[in-house]
Order: C-alpha cells, then sequence, then structure tokens
C-alpha cells in the first residue's frame, strides 16, 4: 500500500462554514439534515476560526464558503459579524444560496464584502419541480427574481444545477437555460443518494454519457457559459495529450476541505457528512473552539477511523480502476450513503460523475473533424 497517513491531505485552501442551518425551501432531493431547525452560528465560533487560519494565509488566500441550510436565513446583520471576525486576513468570501431571499439590501452587502455568490438552481422552471418552499409552492420565479437583481447589480452568478434525470435532452435544455440566463459558471451535479435523500440514482450508462455528451457539444457551439465539469474533464484530456510520459496522481493530492457547523464541529472531506453519524460514532473530527484546525486535520489524518478506511478505499480505487487519475478515488459521502463503509470503491456517484462525464467529454472530443480535436474551442469568447 503506497497510502501514508501523513502524505494524506493537501494543504487547506478552502473551507465550508454553516452560519446557520435553517432553510426556507424543502427541496425533494435536499441531503441536509437539520434545513427545519434554527441553529445559528455564534460570533465564537468564527473568531475561532479565524485564529486557525491566521498561519495559513500568511502563504495564500483562503476561500470561506458561507453554506447552509440557507445562509441568507441568518440575517445581513448576524452574517456581516461572522464575516467581520476574519477582518485583516486573506481571505475571499462567498456564499452559496437558493436567491430567493435576495434583494437590493443583499446585493449592497455582497458588494461591500467583495463575495462571490452561488445559486442553486436546476434549469427552466419544468426542470426546478424539486426546488418548493414547505408550503410546496415553486420557488423558480423567486430564484429568477433573484438571479436578475444579481446581474442588475454587477454580480456574476455562478450557479449549480442538480440533474435527476440526465439525458441529451436535459443537457440542450440546462445550457440553454444558463446561457440566457446570464449565468457565468455552471456546476452541474447529477442527483446523488446522500445525506436524509435515500434515493437511489443508478441511471443506464448510456444515456448519462449521453447527458454529459449533449452537453459539450451545446457549450462548443456558443462556450458563452464555463461548465465545471467539462473544464474538468478537458482539462485532463489536454493534460494527456500534452504529456510525453502520461499523467499519474501523486500523494497528497486529497482536499481536506474543512467544514465548520453552527457549533464548530468539524468534518473533513466531505460536507455532505457534516452533522451525521455512523454506527462508530460522528463524522466530526473535532471542534474549532477546542482545537485549531491545523491539529484536528493533522490528528485525523493518523486517528479517525473513517479517515483510515476512506484511504484504504482510495487505494483500492488505484489498484483496479482505470480512471483513478483522472477520478482521485471518489468521495467518501457517497461511499458511505451508498454503501454503508467507507472503505469501497466504485459509487454510482463515479459512474455517473466521473466515468460517464469522462466518456461522454471524450466522445465528444473524438466526433471533431480531424485536425482539430484540440478540446479547447476556437472562440475568443470563452
Amino acid at each position: 500500500m503506497r497510502t501514508t497517513r501523513k502524505g494524506l491531505f493537501l494543504r487547506p485552501r478552502s473551507l465550508i462554514l454553516q452560519p446557520e442551518t435553517l432553510c426556507n425551501l424543502d427541496c425533494g432531493y435536499c441531503y441536509l439534515p437539520f434545513r427545519h431547525e434554527r441553529n445559528t452560528m455564534p460570533i465564537s465560533v468564527a473568531r475561532a476560526v479565524a485564529d486557525s487560519i491566521r498561519p495559513w494565509v500568511a502563504s495564500r488566500t483562503v476561500d470561506l464558503c458561507w453554506h447552509g441550510g440557507e445562509p441568507l436565513a441568518t440575517g445581513r446583520d448576524h452574517l456581516g459579524s461572522l464575516i467581520d471576525a476574519f477582518a485583516g486576513l486573506d481571505v475571499k468570501h462567498g456564499v452559496q444560496t437558493n436567491a430567493t431571499l435576495i434583494d437590493k439590501a443583499w446585493c449592497d452587502f455582497f458588494s461591500e464584502h467583495d463575495m462571490y455568490v452561488g445559486v442553486s438552481v436546476d434549469g427552466w422552471a419544468s426542470d426546478n419541480t424539486n426546488r418548493v418552499d414547505r408550503g410546496m409552492r415553486p420557488a423558480y420565479d423567486r430564484i429568477m427574481r433573484g438571479i436578475e437583481l444579481l446581474r442588475s447589480h454587477g454580480h456574476e452568478v455562478f450557479a449549480i444545477a442538480v440533474v435527476s434525470d440526465p439525458s441529451p435532452e436535459r443537457a440542450r435544455r440546462l445550457y440553454s437555460f444558463a446561457v440566457d440566463a446570464g449565468i457565468t459558471s455552471l456546476g452541474v451535479n447529477i442527483e446523488e443518494q446522500e445525506g436524509v435523500n435515500s434515493s437511489v440514482r443508478a441511471h443506464d450508462r448510456q444515456s448519462v454519457e449521453e447527458f454529459w455528451s449533449e452537453l459539450l457539444c451545446a457549450w462548443k457551439a456558443n462556450p458563452a457559459t464555463r461548465v465545471r465539469e467539462l473544464d474538468r474533464a478537458l482539462g485532463y484530456i489536454r493534460e494527456v495529450m500534452e504529456s510525453d510520459t502520461g499523467i499519474r496522481r501523486e500523494r497528497p493530492f486529497i482536499d481536506p476541505l474543512p467544514t465548520v457547523a453552527y457549533d464548530g464541529s468539524v468534518t473533513l472531506i466531505s460536507p455532505e457528512l457534516a452533522g451525521f453519524s455512523s454506527d462508530d460514532g460522528s463524522f466530526s473530527s473535532g471542534n474549532v473552539l477546542t482545537d485549531t484546525l491545523s491539529e484536528i486535520i493533522e490528528r485525523s489524518a493518523a486517528d479517525t477511523p473513517w479517515i483510515s478506511a476512506f484511504s484504504r478505499g482510495v487505494d483500492g480505487c488505484e489498484r483496479t480502476c482505470p480512471y483513478f487519475d483522472f477520478c482521485g478515488g471518489g468521495h467518501p459521502a457517497n461511499r458511505y450513503f451508498e454503501q454503508g463503509r467507507m472503505s469501497g470503491t466504485e459509487t454510482d456517484y463515479c459512474r455517473n460523475s466521473k466515468i460517464a462525464l469522462f466518456e461522454g467529454v471524450l466522445q465528444g472530443v473524438q466526433l471533431d473533424p480531424v485536425g482539430t480535436s484540440n478540446p479547447e474551442p476556437q472562440n475568443s469568447a470563452r
């Protein structure tokens, strides 16, 4: 086994912070366990995080994404106080929101704090049927009003869409929506079985490959909106094409991606595990109110059973999966919620969002005429 626990994690570059567990929506595929409860992060937790990352920001900017629940549900005054705890530090603040609460005052708040804004939206109204409030009322019109307000106030919109029904037609609809809505960058998550969402997502492989291939075709025809997954796959393909020796992942390559919950508890690698426990105990690796993030990460790499089991699973992926150098071994949340263990290998998530993505994009690249198979579009608008 090549893995050494000391070499498990990359240097942290970003954090996810949960200012509020409450969400004003009740989306059908949501994985969050406490979205109907109001649990608010105290200022002391934000200050402890700020103290923890002080050594990190001496050499690099650290990305802080405020993610709920619905982070705007905590209110501007409180979110502003949490952000103020990081004053003077080299950090970049962002927020992932459902956009339904956005008004002019929020747009001004984002400008004042130089924040990037991620919006969760699945496409046109007919593709947003899962995004409803607690009265089962569609949220689409409110989401679009928020997006329009953001753009009218000069904010770029970085969208994340959940796709439950991957098909070529769904890919065309999604990309046309992103372009028409003025989305700067689009991330695509094939719906996953995780958290409180127990729906099994074992799609037909060919349909998923065709979804990704058609998404690539739509993007190449009009590369007005970047697509996160296409960037990753095309970047890898380009790297392989330009390499004389082949591509091989070298350890460490796992991002610890600490998620700090409202109460200061820290979950590593997979934000989707925050707030959950297995038969062996909580997935939390510690609390910033008692230990620094660096201490938690260092200790967890060596002493946390589920992380050790996950690492063994990554070793298994490396030995058996031909897509490993592209994928990197999948995510622990998908292994746990799909298989009930961390040491497993291939999951539905791997098949839908890694293997089918790679194969679908590769098919799209190969469809280019001979001599123009460079995956980068020849278009200055990209």
